[in-house]
């Protein structure tokens, strides 16, 4: 979870994804709807790919700097900390 630019906020609350584990993302589109005591909106994907995994579903509410998500190539192997 990348920090807000200019939001001063410590954590967000994952409201949907767009796109499910296993689909194909584009770099730059929309894949999760966020929100914050003050304002919701979409996050874009930061590079293409596939959604390897989902690690924060719906509903939960994450720190910033927290992993949402991976995206990497088909078959790709997760390697979680």
């Amino acid at each position: 979870m990348p920090k807000s630019g200019g939001i001063p906020t410590t954590k967000v609350r994952v409201m949907r994804w767009f796109k499910k584990q296993g689909s194909k993302v584009k770099h730059g589109e929309p894949i999760v709807e966020l929100e914050t005591d003050k304002v919701s909106y979409e996050l874009d994907a930061p590079a293409g790919g596939v959604l390897l995994k989902i690690i924060a579903e719906a509903d939960a509410e994450v720190p910033v700097g927290d992993v949402l998500g991976y995206i990497g190539g088909a078959g790709e192997a997760i390697s979680e900390p």
